[in-house]
């Protein structure tokens, strides 16, 4: 049997019916819709959680660290600086994870576009790290906790943007860090109300945030986005599971997401023609990648 959703508010009333998790939910649908049995789509579930965890370790290999045109090296030196971190060992390491992952990408590295490349590295550092090294839970439950990202994320495209063309940043860090709060507060024994209370906050907190790679490469700012991502979904999920309530419902945060978008000029939505693309060092090392040069890291 197939659950049809297409809103946060369908999701949890499927859920309540049937008193079952999101992530369930989820992956009785792909069953049904993939025609294969449970096992053969938890083990490529696991398969997509084993290229998020190299994808991280390769992002943090000290004898082979990946450059891109613009980055390479920075998710090393925070995780070298974690323990005198002022937000903590535990957090800077999830952020290193998740500056890892984006690096690793801009390398030409596997990585699980989730949802897309560009974020791709919120979701296994929140799950990997915060989720499995540091909270302890096994890769059954953190491939639990990609089927409720999955939930989110499908919520989030047919209402809304997960392109940075379309939606800008918060289409794509803002869905990611969205996906990744809720993954982790299922994780952590939330009902589903409070598992789209935690992406409702997630969504929020970076409304608005636009789209201007430097020369229309996926790393700055991309990579530090996703830093900001990853400490945006633990935060959003702690909030939720404190109790704290999103005044704004998670269906209400979507469809304000996909008015922004609306609202943003061409400029700001990938074109890497507004913002730090627009600046006077972004234009420069557009130039000079253009005439053949490699920009010099300042």
């Amino acid at each position: 049997m197939k659950y049809e959703f297409s809103s946060g508010r369908e999701l949890i009333s499927i859920c309540r019916e049937h008193n079952i998790a999101i992530s369930e939910l989820m992956l009785r649908n792909e069953i049904e819709l993939s025609e294969q049995p449970r096992e053969a789509i938890l083990e490529e579930m696991h398969s997509n959680l084993a290229v998020m965890r190299a994808s991280i370790s390769a992002g943090l290999n000290r004898k082979r660290i990946p450059r891109g045109i613009l980055s390479g090296g920075d998710a090393l030196k925070l995780a070298a600086f974690a323990e005198q971190s002022n937000m903590g060992a535990a957090l800077a390491k999830v952020v290193a994870s998740s500056m890892a992952v984006v690096e690793t990408n801009a390398a030409m590295g596997k990585i699980v576009a989730a949802p897309t490349a560009g974020a791709s590295g919120i979701l296994p550092a929140v799950l990997i790290e915060c989720g499995g090294h540091q909270r302890g839970f096994d890769d059954d439950a953190l491939i639990r906790g990609l089927f409720t990202a999955g939930a989110v994320g499908c919520i989030i495209a047919e209402n809304a943007s997960i392109a940075g063309a379309s939606g800008g940043c918060q289409a794509e860090t803002g869905t990611a860090a969205a996906m990744a709060a809720a993954a982790l507060a299922e994780l952590c024994g939330a009902a589903p109300e409070t598992v789209l209370t935690a992406a409702a906050i997630a969504i929020k907190n970076c409304l608005g945030l636009v789209c201007d790679p430097v020369a229309g490469l996926v790393e700055c700012p991309c990579i530090k986005r996703n830093a900001i991502g990853a400490v945006n979904a633990v935060l959003s999920c702690d909030m939720a599971l404190a109790g704290i309530e999103s005044l704004i419902p998670f269906d209400e945060v979507v469809e304000a997401m996909q008015g922004v978008s609306h609202l943003m000029s061409k400029e700001l939505r990938e074109t890497a023609k507004g913002g730090l693309a627009a600046t006077e060092t972004g234009r420069r090392i557009a130039e000079e990648l253009v005439s053949g040069e490699r920009p010099a890291r300042r």
